[in-house]
């Protein structure tokens, strides 16, 4: 059984995110199945591209209807890679962030700054 949750997501993509080796290799490294493996990173990157509303899918058909494991990871891959993308976009677009707050706040600072700056010289 392969574990889903988001923690296992993390897990899984950190160690992408600095370095070369592809989700695959990874996965291979970690001693998931080459089929599973494989699987997962073509439902993975379609599981991105749905979310962003790109429609570029990676599926091999043939594969998914004969292979059980090639298919159990596309559908893992696709379901968190989609989940992770909505979140990640769904927290760009909310305006009270916490980055949005920080960045207004420092915006206030500088203007703060320039016209105490401007006071000071007239």
């Amino acid at each position: 059984m392969i574990n889903r949750s988001p923690v296992f997501l993390a897990m899984l993509l950190v160690p992408l995110l600095s370095g070369c080796q592809s989700t695959r290799d990874y996965m291979l490294a970690q001693g998931y199945p080459p089929a599973f493996a494989s699987g997962y990173a073509d439902g993975c990157a379609s599981g991105d591209s749905a979310a962003k509303a790109l429609g570029a899918f990676r599926k091999n058909v043939t594969v998914y209807l004969a292979d059980t494991q090639y298919a159990t990871g596309w559908d893992d891959g696709f379901r968190q890679c989609q989940a992770s993308a909505e979140a990640d976009i769904e927290r760009r677009l909310q305006p009270d962030s916490d980055r949005d707050r920080d960045w207004h706040h420092q915006v206030d600072q500088d203007m703060a700054r320039a016209m105490s700056r401007s006071l000071k010289r007239s």
